[in-house]
Order: structure tokens, then C-alpha cells, then sequence
């Protein structure tokens, strides 16, 4: 890849990997795609602990795999942004030669990691398997009281035009609990309590901003939705680890 490449070109991955159900089971070799968890080793399922260890070659974001990596033999195949592409090739070619691959994805692949997940589809000649896991917002829903089902969740945390997530939050904002995944560093929690006071939301809605959950470093910020939207531009005090829960009114 080289220095210019654009996140925000081509069609997107997510829309690749949601395109229909997964295939049925059967006996042909599959490439499982991992949810990891939060970060903390603890809220690693079975089921993609199991996968990780017997895989010939495990692939993910060099933040991620470091978090799997004490848990296999295998060969670690770390990519960012930038060389995901030739990384992904490299993991297809082992593949496509009878090695076990599996990817690896921050907490629950079905929470913004579907344009990772696209990817590896694309990439790979074989059914992929989802292996969900833990993730950050299911851990803040638990530490925000904000139940699933009275809930609404828009993941920010990925490329690409992010008008119709935003006009979502603004509709619902007030009428149902929010729960957001920030995207580092243009649209942090200060950045969207702004744009939902500016949509008309009430300023006094409780605010909480929960940043490195399930790590001994874990802290969550009580505050308002006025108060948050202090923090809006480019200077935030808040980590790149952060859920943002507005509880409704």
C-alpha cells in the first residue's frame, strides 16, 4: 500500500460480508474469524480460544493478535491500515495451501468489525465462521444499565461516510438509550454530544464515557450531555478505547 491510500474508497467490505447468511455446515475447511474480547484475556471465549490454538496462521491488527498471541504456535501475521491488503494476500495464499487460518477481531466481530470481516472474506477462497465474542459495548451496556433492547447502537468506528449513523443518534437521542463506538480521533464523545445538542437533544441528559473496559486501567467518566459537548474538537481528554452511553430522558 502506499502513503495515499484511501480508507474511504471502493465499495465497502461490510456490505460484502452482510451480503447473506453464512453457509451451511459442512466438512470442507473453514477460516473462523475471531472476536477476542475487550482486551482482557478473561472474556476470551472457549470456543475462539480453541480456534486461535489450533490454527496454522492467525491473522489481525498487530493490537489485536499481541492480545492472542501467548495462546498459539502459530505464525502471527499482524497488519495496520496501510498493509492489511498484502497482509490478507499473504494469509489467503496459506490458506489456499490446506493451512488453518483464523482472523482475529477486537471483542465481537458483529460490533464494528464487519469491514475487517468483509476483508478477510474477499481475500480468502473458503467459507469464513464467525466466532463472536465479548465486546466493549456489551460490558458498557452492563456498567451503564442501558438494556439492549431499549438501546440504540451505532458503531462510528469505521471508514467511510457516516451521515446516516449520525442522523440515527440524533433521531433516537432522548426517546432510547445510546450506545456509541467513538471513531479516533475526528469523532470522539465531545464530538458527538456537540452534534446531538445541535440535532436539539437536552443538555441535561446523563452522559457516561467508559474508556478501557475490563482493564486494570478502566475508568468512567459521569457527566452530562452539555457538559461532554465541551470536549468537542480536536483536543479530547478522552482514549481511543472509549463507549459513549447517553441514557434517555
Amino acid at each position: 500500500m502506499t502513503d495515499d491510500y484511501d480508507l474511504d474508497s471502493g465499495p465497502d467490505p461490510a456490505a460484502f460480508a452482510a451480503r447473506e447468511p453464512e453457509p451451511e455446515r459442512g466438512d470442507e475447511p473453514v477460516v473462523h474469524a475471531v472476536g477476542v474480547g475487550p482486551g482482557n484475556p478473561e472474556f476470551l471465549t472457549p470456543r475462539g480460544e480453541r480456534a486461535i490454538r489450533k490454527a496454522d496462521a492467525v491473522v489481525g491488527f498487530e493490537t489485536v493478535v499481541e492480545f492472542v498471541a501467548d495462546r498459539t504456535d502459530a505464525d502471527l501475521l499482524t497488519c495496520g491500515y496501510r498493509d492489511e491488503g498484502e497482509t490478507l494476500a499473504a494469509f489467503a495464499e496459506r490458506v489456499a495451501a490446506g493451512e488453518r487460518g483464523t482472523a482475529v477481531l477486537m471483542g465481537d466481530p458483529n460490533h464494528s468489525g464487519y469491514q475487517f470481516l468483509g476483508k478477510v472474506e474477499r481475500a480468502v477462497d473458503a467459507p469464513v465462521r464467525v466466532v463472536p465474542g465479548v465486546s466493549s459495548l456489551q460490558v458498557a451496556a452492563s456498567r451503564a444499565r442501558t438494556p439492549m433492547e431499549d438501546t440504540e447502537f451505532v458503531t462510528l468506528h469505521k471508514s467511510g461516510d457516516l451521515a446516516d449513523d449520525l442522523a440515527r443518534l440524533r433521531r433516537h437521542a432522548g426517546e432510547r438509550h445510546l450506545l456509541v463506538l467513538p471513531r479516533p480521533f475526528d469523532l470522539m464523545p465531545g464530538d458527538v454530544a456537540a452534534d446531538l445538542l445541535d440535532a436539539g437533544a437536552a443538555p441535561d441528559l446523563p452522559a457516561l464515557v467508559l474508556e478501557r473496559l475490563t482493564h486494570g486501567d478502566e475508568s468512567i467518566s459521569r457527566t452530562t450531555l452539555g457538559d461532554l459537548a465541551g470536549h468537542a474538537g480536536e483536543e479530547t481528554p478522552f482514549s481511543d478505547l472509549s463507549v459513549l452511553a447517553v441514557r434517555r430522558a
